[in-house]
């Protein structure tokens, strides 16, 4: 079935639920911190690899309470379990430079997460050059860029990057995007770290030029959140859910439950793709309330990255330099 994910651990969700086994090359460990559960998902092998159609790497979803959005005091939580799970992944010296990418386009709200994530940030390249004694030794040095889409720039955004990259030498990447899943209850409350890179626009059918250490020379972070779903998806499941509860209903043996039985999952999906895509081609859904939420996790992933890069002061000393 050709879902949507972006995620990790849907990946591996799906994969088992098709083949009624336990996938081979992955390793996965959950966490609890408070209300937040933690899912480290880790592909070991070319095997794992080939069945979860991603590259070998570590992947670390981080499940937000729903009533996160609205909170100031669990958004903060949410913001240091992100640096705890970021600091793990990052190698950094003092004296080393992050730069950090928010992808995606500014002028489409579900898509602006990367950007607005950049507007939070703290950034200290400049100043750390122009005004080192003012600044102490253990404040790192951090740049930011929001290169756009290419649609806007005319330039891909690896391109972008990567003359970055070649001028600046960073010694870590962070790429900031917003993610497709398969499920409605993911979107917008969970997020996703990986050491493996992104390819923007992947989860909407559009995938661009790889982000990614092999591409860049760099190692690259990658953080995001789902923030559409497939329509497609959500008909299938629908579909899903009113079937299993008409087979519950159905006296086994009969005709019609042997026919609900039978109904090939795969035959569905194509079919329920096809009947919508000469409607409304490839539609993309996300939750009325989007503007809100996006502002909100903007604000949980800025003040996790900041926490990480910037271990040397406390929250309320990088909450009043952003000021």
């Amino acid at each position: 079935m050709s879902i949507r994910t972006d995620l990790a651990v849907e990946a591996k969700e799906i994969y088992e639920e098709e083949s009624k086994k336990e996938i081979q090359g992955v390793d996965v460990s959950t966490s609890i911190v408070g209300e937040i559960k933690i899912t480290d998902v880790k592909i070991l092998t070319s095997q794992g690899e080939d069945l979860m159609k991603k590259p070998i790497g570590t992947y670390i979803t981080i499940d937000m309470p729903k009533y996160t959005h609205y909170d100031t005091e669990t958004m903060t939580d949410v913001s240091k379990v992100l640096a705890t799970e970021l600091s793990k992944l990052i190698k950094l010296e003092d004296s080393t430079t992050a730069l950090v990418v928010g992808l995606g386009n500014w002028k489409v709200t579900p898509d602006a997460l990367g950007p607005k994530v950049v507007s939070k940030l703290m950034i200290t390249r400049h100043l750390k050059q122009l005004i080192p004694d003012s600044f102490d030794e253990g404040i790192r040095p951090v740049c930011s860029i929001a290169p756009g889409v290419l649609g806007i720039t005319g330039m891909e955004t690896w391109e972008i990057i990567k003359g970055i990259v070649d001028k600046i030498k960073p010694n870590l990447i962070i790429c900031i995007d917003a993610l497709a899943s398969r499920k409605l209850d993911r979107v917008n409350s969970t997020i996703q770290i990986g050491t493996t890179g992104i390819s923007p626009g992947s989860g909407v059918g559009n995938r661009r030029m790889e982000i990614s250490e092999k591409t860049l020379g760099v190692p690259v972070i990658a953080i995001g959140v789902p923030t559409v779903v497939d329509a497609a998806t959500i008909a299938n499941d629908t579909i899903d859910m009113v079937l299993d509860e008409m087979i519950k209903n159905a006296e086994s043996g009969k005709q019609f439950y042997d026919m609900l039985k039978s109904i090939d999952k795969n035959e569905k999906q194509k079919m329920i793709e096809g009947i919508l895509h000469p409607y409304v081609g490839d539609l993309m859904v996300t939750p009325k309330e989007v503007d809100v939420v996006i502002d909100s996790v903007s604000k949980v992933i800025a003040n996790g990255i900041n926490i990480s890069l910037q271990p040397a002061l406390s929250k309320e000393e990088i909450d009043q330099y952003i000021q």
